[in-house]
């Protein structure tokens, strides 16, 4: 097989995929209960791959993700409300016709991956001044911050929560019956995973990853290191907002303990889980501590005493998580076959060899 053909075969597969998940979700071989995990393992996916760009391959240590999160989930929740949904507690009436929502939902989702982005900005400026762990101590103290301001904010709910963004998602089905929150949740996280991975291989990428081998060789090698982590780290917040967004629409209410602590050690179990620096498994572990989730639910409050628990484990028993720092194709040799060869490794006469 030529490079030219296997360059096609991931997006292709990926696109006939959803397509099928939609199909199968369409005539209820999907139930809601199922649509429901699929798009939390998306979300999870998203939030864990976003943090493994700060802890995985810059190798700072950032434990506020939550807080950003919650960020991205107010402020799309608040747009698509103010847009599209009549009789909303923020101004009364829909700016927009309803049947507008299936073009301006993704907008709402950018929308707030935008805001994430400009408080983890407020958040940075300051924080990598410091060395060390001191970003895990400012990003814990953001996390606070955040929800204890949304916690005194009476116009989007404060302690009572916001509610009504799936009269949105309904208005969508409306226009067209489709699982919309599936199909968006799909996408958003195929383009999330695939912006990560051409960001990490790209010449700003390998600045990004220096910070973490070296900081000071990085600068004397004319690195700009506190640029490459204030990029790194607001481009993971921006992620970690389109979650907060699709989380936010998926269950329809949220309010500020939805983001607390817990949800932060939840992104940092799953980077740890999949292995720090490997894109492939914070996406692994998404589906696993999902699915691990909803086993526990019958535990309730002991699900937070097993969460922790499983970090400490993890990092006692096997700190190099599912994956270490390899991907798929490095774990499993023959699925190099599907992807497109680096240009810079293949040999002048030697492309039509790997047909």
């Amino acid at each position: 097989m030529t490079n030219e053909k296997r360059k096609y075969i991931i997006p292709v597969t990926t696109i006939l995929s959803i397509l099928l998940v939609t199909l199968l979700a369409k005539v209820g071989v999907i139930n809601n209960y199922l649509q429901t995990i699929i798009v939390t393992i998306c979300i999870n996916a998203i939030m864990s791959a976003s943090l493994n760009v700060v802890n995985g391959y810059m190798g700072e240590f950032s434990c506020g993700h939550g807080g950003f999160m919650a960020t991205g989930a107010y402020v799309s929740s608040v747009v698509s409300l103010i847009l599209f949904k009549d009789g909303n507690s923020i101004i009364g009436h829909a700016l927009l016709p309803e049947g507008l929502a299936i073009l301006g939902f993704p907008i709402a989702i950018l929308i707030g991956g935008l805001g994430a982005m400009l408080v983890s900005l407020i958040v940075a400026i300051p924080s990598f001044k410091t060395r060390d762990d001191y970003l895990a101590i400012i990003t814990v103290a953001a996390n606070f911050i955040v929800t204890t301001a949304i916690n005194n904010i009476p116009l989007v709910g404060a302690s009572r929560g916001l509610m009504g963004m799936k009269s949105v998602m309904n208005s969508m089905a409306d226009v067209l019956d489709v699982p919309w929150i599936l199909i968006w949740g799909l996408i958003f996280a195929v383009l999330s995973v695939v912006a990560i991975h051409y960001l990490m291989n790209s010449t700003l990428g390998k600045g990004i990853s220096a910070v973490r081998y070296d900081e000071i060789s990085a600068e004397i090698m004319s690195v700009n290191t506190n640029n490459m982590k204030l990029i790194a780290f607001t481009f993971s917040s921006f992620l970690a907002g389109i979650a907060g967004g699709l989380f936010a629409h998926l269950l329809g209410f949220i309010n500020p303990s939805s983001f607390g602590i817990m949800k932060s050690t939840e992104s940092l179990v799953m980077v740890f889980l999949g292995g720090m620096g490997s894109l492939s498994g914070s996406v692994l572990s998404a589906f696993v501590f999902t699915i691990l989730l909803e086993l526990l639910r019958p535990a309730q409050i002991w699900k937070w005493v097993i969460i922790p628990l499983i970090l400490i484990l993890i990092m006692e028993l096997h700190p190099e998580g599912i994956m270490g720092s390899k991907e798929l194709p490095q774990k499993f040799p023959w699925l190099k076959k599907l992807f497109p060869l680096n240009k810079n490794q293949i040999r002048p006469g030697s492309e039509g060899d790997a047909a």
